[in-house]
């Protein structure tokens, strides 16, 4: 088909929310589509909503809501017509999609692994014992209690300026963020040491970007092909997979990672009882085409192996 292309005066809305590393991540969507089709900048429109899980900073995620708070408003938008495309942190994405919307674009997958920020330590085997570590994530707190029972594991909401600010202000001794949004904000001065995928699995998706539209939008549909990066889809599709069976949510603690040999696709994953007092993994290798079905037969494993009642916050007394 003939794509119609945007312009100054009809560009493409494009939706996200408005964190610095939000906008970072539109920034970059709009670049790689302005050099895949040669346009100005003025072609875009870059829309910031304002979504619940930005709005609300003193309550944990699991208690209002989980993942669907980074989401919901930017895509009754998307719906609405009101924007185009969505921008997202594929971590942040629930595994289903709301009707009308689909999810099938990803940009070039940055770094994987989560990193280890303090000012003056390196290392996690560093922290003196009852160390207190800021995170709000449920799986970071799950894998570093199961490593380190010894640890004060204390709620640290907010963006990547603000959990660095807190920590600055000694309301933790140390917390862990992202690898892949230290990069693309470009702090290269932060005090942050990556943690390999072998001591610390990460969040299923985590490091891509993914971009949603419309069903029915086959024009944007066509226009989204050129910045599509094949790889990401291959492993996303293995990764997801695995979430969406395990049913996964903000108030499961749940880490896989799919990575690519050639045709060959190796997965790992990972489930833990929210207090770190068990951690079941596995993993599978097979073919790209069977991506999905991997992430699916290993959820099911592991459901089998943790048996009912593993996911219950008060499975174990504190």
């Amino acid at each position: 088909m003939t794509v119609t292309l945007p312009s100054p005066d009809a560009p493409l809305k494009i939706g996200t929310r408005g964190s610095p590393l939000a906008l970072a991540q539109a920034h970059e969507t709009r670049a790689r589509l302005m050099a895949a089709f040669d346009l100005p900048q003025d072609a875009f429109r870059i829309v910031v909503i304002k979504v619940t899980g930005d709005a609300i900073q003193d309550r944990p995620l699991k208690e209002i809501g989980g993942k669907g708070l980074f989401t919901r408003e930017i895509e009754e938008d998307l719906i609405a017509g009101r924007i185009d495309i969505a921008v997202h942190s594929m971590k942040d994405m629930p595994t289903l999609q709301p009707e009308g919307l689909i999810l099938d674009t990803y940009l070039p997958r940055e770094d994987v692994r989560d990193a280890f920020v303090a000012p003056v330590l390196s290392a996690l085997d560093q922290l003196e014992q009852g160390a207190v570590v800021g995170t709000s994530s449920l799986r970071r707190r799950a894998q570093l209690l199961h490593r380190r029972p010894d640890l004060n594991v204390v709620e640290f909401r907010g963006n990547v300026q603000t959990r660095l600010r807190k920590l600055a202000e000694g309301v933790a001794d140390c917390t862990f963020l992202a690898a892949a949004g230290l990069n693309r904000l470009g702090m290269e001065n932060v005090p942050a040491t990556p943690i390999s995928p072998d001591d610390m699995l990460p969040a299923v998706a985590q490091g891509a970007i993914g971009i949603e539209r419309r069903i029915a939008d086959a024009n944007t549909a066509e226009m989204l092909m050129a910045v599509h990066d094949i790889h990401t889809g291959q492993r996303l599709a293995a990764e997801r997979a695995f979430l969406l069976r395990l049913d996964g949510s903000c108030e499961t603690p749940i880490a896989g990672l799919a990575q690519l040999d050639g045709d060959t696709l190796h997965l790992r994953g990972e489930v833990l009882r929210p207090d770190g007092s068990q951690s079941i993994s596995g993993d599978r290798t097979g073919t790209i085409s069977d991506a999905a079905d991997m992430g699916f037969d290993l959820a099911d494993e592991l459901l089998g192996r943790a048996g009912d009642g593993f996911f219950d916050w008060h499975a174990r007394a504190k």
